[in-house]
């Protein structure tokens, strides 16, 4: 379970961080706002177990309050989707955003449920690829197996603290779509890709 777990974060995970006037004198707080919305989403999820276990998707509306606001899926959407991004129109952009988030709002949800007391270890934040950019480090710890890391990388965007990529041991959310993404988009153009967005959120697939 925790290695399905831990993989499924990586379609959208714990994290992050409000707003601060510098990288420099928000980094050693990085990590503890980390904690406390990782915290605050499991304590929610335990405190309404019963009541989730009866009705799964009401774990869609936790992520979209907790979670969801400090993730730009504008920024990781057009990672994902690379060069390509420049040969869409504004509408097949804005339809990339809403199909690849209901996939990463989907998984995540429903790596939650599947959620049963593995211990998330904090480390200590890194400095980002960018001056205004901060990676925090995790490990995701189960019984009897090895530690997963899960790396957050953030930047501010209008003095908040945003995740525009998660890193599963050592894989990248945006790198991993970018793959496949680029053999949809050869294969059916843009709107191919919208098109298999969409065939994946009706089957409910990540």
């Amino acid at each position: 379970m925790i290695v399905g777990f831990c993989k499924s974060l990586a379609g959208l995970t714990l994290a992050l961080a409000l707003a601060f006037p510098a990288v420099n004198a928000a980094e050693d707080l990085a990590t503890a706002l980390v904690r406390n919305t990782s915290e605050r989403m499991l304590s929610t999820l335990e405190t309404r177990r019963a009541e989730i276990d009866r009705n799964p998707s009401l774990i869609y509306a936790l992520v979209e309050d907790i979670v969801l606001p400090h993730f730009d899926f504008e920024r990781i959407t057009q990672s994902a989707v690379g060069r390509h991004w420049r040969e869409a129109t504004p509408a097949q952009r804005e339809a990339l955003v809403n199909g690849f988030r209901q996939v990463l709002v989907r998984t995540y949800a429903q790596a939650l449920l599947g959620y049963s007391g593995e211990e998330i270890r904090y480390l200590p934040v890194k400095p980002g690829r960018q001056s205004d950019s901060v990676t925090v480090s995790t490990e995701v710890r189960g019984r009897g197996a090895p530690p997963i890391p899960i790396d957050y990388r953030l930047y501010l965007k209008g003095g908040a603290w945003k995740v525009y990529d998660v890193v599963v041991d050592n894989v990248s959310l945006v790198s991993n779509y970018r793959s496949s993404f680029a053999t949809q988009v050869r294969q059916g153009g843009i709107d191919g890709l919208i098109a298999r967005l969409q065939e994946m959120n009706a089957r409910g697939q990540g």
